[in-house]
C-alpha cells in the first residue's frame, strides 16, 4: 500500500492504513514526498506500530540530502525496525529541485547511478568512503583540503538495503533494471506491459547487471481500486489528480507524468488537459480526463468489473501489487488478488 505525500496536512487515516496492512498480512508500505512532509518521519512514526511488514520510501528525494545522508537515514531505520527498510529513491523534477532544493539539475540519469553507489559504499562498510564522480566527490575536492575519506560509525544492520528506483521514461526503467533491485511504478497500465518489458529486459541485459526477471521486484497496481456500481461517478473521484499530474506537474514540454499518457495513446487528451491546467483552468483540466484512461490506469466500476479486468494486471511485469482503495474494502480487495 501507498501512504503518499501529505496535503496540508496529515491524511486521516494514515495510521489506521498502517494498522490494516499489518493485520492483513501485506507485504509493504510506501510513503513519499514532494515539497512538504517528508518521506521518512512519516514511516518511522506509523511504521513503529508494525513489527513485520516492510517500509519504503516511494520516493525519496535524490536532491533534498547527501547519498551519505540518506544511507545514515536508512541503516538507522533499518536497525529500528529490525531489517524491514525498503530504500526507495528519484530524482523528482526540475521544478521541485531547483525551485525546491534550490540545487543543479543535470543529467538525471548519470546523477542516480553515482548516488546509488555512495549508498552501497556507505552502507556496506567495508572502508572509508572515497568517491569521485562527475556529480559527487567524496571528500570534496573543492573545499579546505581537510576532507578525509570517513567510514560510518554505526555498523549496519544489513550490509545491502534493497535500493527501488522510481522511474517512468524507458531509459530510467532501464537503469533501475541495471542498478537497482526493484522498479517502483507510477500510472501503470497493462496495455503498456510490452513496453516496460522491453525496458526492463534493456537494462538486465546490461553488463554487471545486479538482477534478471526472476529476483527484480517491480512494486506497481492500479492507481486506486474503486468499488462503485456508477462507473462515472467512480472515475469522478480520480479526475482531479490525473489533471494536476498530467497538466500541472512538471513545466510545458519537461513533464514526466505527461509523458507517460502521451506514450499510451493520450497524446491530444494529456496536451488538452495541460493548455487547460497551465491556464488556471483546473475545472476544464479536470473534465476533459476522460473515463477510458482513467480505466487504463485504475480498476473503477462494479465488482464483477474489476474481477474481470484484474486478470489483465496479473499477466504484467508487476511482481508486487500495489493496492489504494477504501481501508473498507481492503480485505476483499487483498482476498481478490491472492487468489
Amino acid at each position: 500500500m501507498q501512504a503518499g505525500y501529505w496535503g496540508a496536512g496529515p491524511p486521516p487515516g494514515a495510521a489506521e492504513l498502517f494498522d490494516a496492512a499489518e493485520r492483513l498480512d501485506l507485504d509493504q508500505v510506501w510513503t513519499a514526498e514532494a515539497y512538504g512532509s517528508d518521506a521518512w518521519t512519516p514511516l518511522a512514526w506509523w511504521g513503529s506500530r508494525t513489527t513485520r511488514v516492510r517500509l519504503g520510501t516511494s520516493v525519496s528525494q535524490l536532491s533534498a540530502r547527501p547519498p551519505t545522508t540518506l544511507a545514515m537515514t536508512a541503516m538507522t531505520m533499518d536497525h529500528l525496525t529490525g531489517g524491514r527498510v525498503l530504500l526507495g529513491i528519484g530524482t523528482s523534477n526540475p521544478q521541485v529541485v531547483e525551485g525546491w532544493y534550490g540545487q543543479p539539475y543535470p543529467r538525471p540519469l548519470e546523477r542516480t547511478r553515482e548516488y546509488i553507489d555512495i549508498l552501497r559504499l556507505v552502507i556496506a562498510r567495508q572502508e572509508p568512503v572515497s568517491y569521485d564522480g562527475k556529480h559527487y566527490q567524496l571528500p570534496l575536492q573543492a573545499g579546505t583540503g581537510l576532507g578525509k575519506p570517513l567510514r560510518s560509525i554505526l555498523h549496519p544492520y544489513r550490509t545491502e538495503i534493497p535500493i527501488y528506483l522510481g522511474a517512468e521514461g524507458p531509459k530510467n526503467v532501464a537503469l533501475a533494471a541495471e542498478v537497482a533491485d526493484g522498479w517502483n511504478v507510477i500510472f501503470f497500465s497493462p496495455a503498456m506491459n510490452d513496453f516496460y518489458a522491453a525496458a526492463l529486459a534493456e537494462g538486465f541485459a546490461r553488463p554487471g547487471a545486479r538482477h534478471g526477471a526472476e529476483t527484480f521486484d517491480v512494486v506497481g497496481g492500479p492507481m486506486a481500486v474503486i468499488v462503485d456500481d456508477d462507473l462515472e461517478r467512480a472515475a469522478d473521484r480520480l479526475r482531479p489528480t490525473l489533471a494536476l499530474y498530467i497538466g500541472g506537474m512538471g513545466a510545458r514540454g519537461l513533464n514526466f507524468h505527461h509523458e507517460v499518457f502521451a506514450r499510451m495513446g493520450y497524446e491530444a487528451e494529456a496536451a488538452a488537459i495541460q493548455d487547460a491546467y497551465l491556464a488556471g483552468d483546473k475545472k476544464s483540466a479536470i473534465a476533459a480526463v476522460p473515463t477510458r484512461l482513467v480505466e487504463d490506469v485504475a480498476l473503477i466500476g462494479p465488482w464483477a468489473k474489476i474481477t474481470d479486468e484484474l486478470q489483465r494486471w496479473r499477466q504484467t511485469v508487476l511482481t508486487t501489487f500495489s493496492v489504494s482503495c477504501d481501508l473498507r474494502d481492503l480485505p476483499r480487495v487483498a482476498d481478490l488478488i491472492r487468489g
